[in-house]
């Protein structure tokens, strides 16, 4: 452990690298700023642009209201750092405290924040997935390229996955008047995350908007022309469609390839991390000079079994990357952990829907509020008696008070006549998540484990 001189000289003088130029990696460099640290801070990104905002790119930009030039994250204050964005890391060398980047350069460290978030998942097949008029959603020149190809009045879009993000791409679709078709594996739009009693709602959505909706249904094969242009996939019901556009949406992957053999406890699910965001080797020994924050981060929660989650939250990228830029210039008397809980909003066919806790994790839910008929409602998830979750569809003022319930492990089912007494209020019902086993699109909550050392998988999200 540092004593109180070396500490000192380290907020003076440190060299702190941030590599992940994104929200998380921009709010801990504020941070570090903000709590006095005046040493070198070099930020690394992969992409050529400076912070921006995601969340814009699959609403305004490709509704065409908004470029994705306009999305840059506005600064809370100056950081002074030395930028070197455009170029990835492509290597950590722990014992020397050196990060490798792909133009051949090597920086040094003293304090290492990983914040290298993810990216979306391509369509497996390469040779597909080059055909033109084949996109992901993830970055600013993904959003540009599909909203360019959009305004070009494509004849029929298909969008692969029914999870948040591709809900609000049809969605985004049909305020376009393009015609759209989703194919998701699951039995409805957005059941790895909410369950197929919330699931049943969306797909009422999706259908009332003119979206066609196939559910239980894989995408085989996409079929180009002789020029390489997109214009057939085939369906596991041995059915074709014909596509100008197709959008695949199967979820993300976390940006940790740049680590294989560095000692780190890293892989496929994330970065194991401790409640104070100090990432595991690994042999499940905690460092003390690197720390990981935002959705690349897998930390363990006191609220949900201690269980490691990882967690693809706007909200959740803030709180976690203060919590390690706090905990990165302290001693550990002082450090914090990072408690935040789970939150999540999405706003697709007019409607908001926002979430607290875990939904993923609940086996039951109660309808509090409203009506699922009307599209107006909130949901409360239990597990094994006690509230774990809530979703709300343009009811988010009851949002609060659910987070203060699983805040406090709330009994479930509510010990309290719910203000709303229509009969789907009156007791649980079986909340209808997939067979974990089963891949499904877009729970934004992942359970992976309890130890970094443990290699079973709790639950998964997005697959082929």
């Amino acid at each position: 452990m540092n004593g109180d001189g070396e500490l000192d000289r380290l907020r003076r003088e440190g060299r702190f690298v941030v590599v992940g130029a994104s929200l998380a990696g921009l709010r801990a460099a504020e941070t570090l700023r903000e709590e006095g640290f005046t040493g070198s801070l070099t930020m690394i990104g992969d992409e050529p642009y400076e912070p921006y905002d995601r969340p814009p790119l699959s609403k305004q930009v490709l509704l065409g209201k908004a470029t994705a030039d306009r999305t840059v994250l506005p600064r809370r204050r100056a950081i002074e750092a030395q930028w070197r964005i455009g170029v990835p890391a492509t290597g950590l060398d722990m014992a020397a405290r050196r990060v490798r980047l792909a133009d051949g350069d090597e920086v040094e460290y003293d304090r290492l924040l990983i914040a290298t978030g993810v990216r979306a998942r391509p369509w497996p097949q390469e040779n597909e997935a080059e055909l033109d008029g084949v996109f992901v959603l993830r970055t600013r020149d993904d959003a540009t390229a599909l909203e360019r190809r959009l305004a070009e009045g494509p004849r029929r879009v298909l969008v692969i996955g029914a999870g948040f993000t591709g809900s609000e791409i049809a969605s985004a679709c049909r305020e376009r008047g393009l015609a759209v078709t989703v194919a998701e594996r699951g039995a409805a739009p957005l059941v790895g995350a909410l369950g197929g009693v919330v699931g049943e709602v969306a797909s009422g959505l999706h259908r009332e908007h003119g979206v066609d909706l196939r559910c239980g249904i894989m995408v085989t094969r996409l079929e180009g022309d002789s020029a390489g242009r997109v214009r057939v996939a085939h369906l596991s019901d041995g059915t074709t469609l014909e596509a100008e556009v197709v959008v695949v949406s199967l979820g993300a992957t976390r940006n940790t390839e740049w680590l294989a053999g560095s000692g780190l406890g890293a892989g496929p699910r994330g970065i194991a991390c401790d409640a104070g965001c100090r990432a595991f080797d690994i042999r499940g020994i905690v460092t003390d000079d690197i720390y990981v924050a935002g959705d690349v981060a897998r930390s363990p929660h006191p609220l949900f079994g201690y269980q490691f989650l990882s967690l693809e939250h706007w909200g959740n990228a803030v709180a976690q990357a203060e919590i390690a830029a706090h905990n990165m210039l302290s001693e550990s008397v002082d450090r914090r952990p990072h408690m935040w809980v789970p939150a999540f909003w999405s706003s697709q066919f007019g409607v908001n829907i926002k979430s607290v806790g875990v939904p993923s994790m609940g086996t039951e839910i109660l309808i509090a509020q409203g009506s699922r008929d009307e599209r107006r409602f909130t949901g409360v998830y239990g597990y094994q008696g006690r509230v774990i979750g809530a979703v709300t569809f343009d009811q988010s003022k009851w949002l609060p008070f659910y987070q203060q319930l699983i805040e406090t492990t709330a009994p479930f089912p509510l010990p309290f006549p719910t203000v709303d007494r229509r009969p789907e209020g009156q007791r649980p019902m079986p909340a209808d998540f997939p067979d974990p086993s089963v891949p499904t699109h877009g729970p934004t909550v992942t359970l992976s484990g309890y130890s970094p050392a443990d290699r079973r998988m709790t639950f998964t999200p997005a697959g082929h």
